[in-house]
């Protein structure tokens, strides 16, 4: 017999990091988007047995991830959300100068705001492929939309934020 809960210890350990930042990506709130992993491990721990295989783990993870995001974004929650552009998925750190790595910071921070500046449609779509790095096969399968689907989006969203970007400078 499966023990449950050694399982979804080591799934919270192996995935929740990475739903976090996907449905932060989502709900641009960092207590919510803790909540709903909560509430997403609760899911995963009642009904790991129905997970069949027919995908990965982690695709099913995602699904229900997507979902759940997507719920609370039609929820009257929903009303008092707050975009905070702070430093949350970007967690890689290189040995520079204080002077590169504040500037590199603010780039950053400036580029994570325009991304979630986005409709949600391109949004979700460039988080997926850039900072989740999935396929297009992999974020067709997620959203459940045709791979042309995908591409259009992420060419629409690069499109989008190249415009962004040039509108600062000018």
């Amino acid at each position: 017999m499966i023990d449950k809960e050694e399982i979804l210890i080591e799934i919270m350990n192996t995935y929740g990091d990475e739903l976090l930042r996907l449905i932060y990506s989502y709900v641009k709130n960092k207590e919510v988007a803790e909540d709903l992993t909560q509430d997403i491990f609760i899911k995963v721990y009642e009904r790991i047995d129905q997970f069949e295989q027919r995908s990965s783990l982690r695709t099913w993870l995602y699904r229900i991830a997507i979902n759940q995001s997507k719920d609370y974004l039609k929820s009257w929650h929903f009303r008092k959300v707050r975009t905070e552009a702070e430093d949350f998925f970007l967690s890689h750190t290189v040995e520079k100068t204080p002077e590169i790595r504040t500037v590199e910071k603010a780039e950053e921070e400036e580029l994570v705001h325009k991304v979630f500046s986005l409709p949600l449609k391109y949004r979700e779509v460039i988080y997926l492929f850039y900072y989740q790095e999935c396929s297009v096969g992999e974020i067709s399968e997620l959203l459940k939309v045709k791979e042309g689907t995908v591409k259009t989006r992420l060419y629409q969203a690069r499109r989008k934020l190249r415009i962004k970007w040039n509108e600062e400078d000018l």
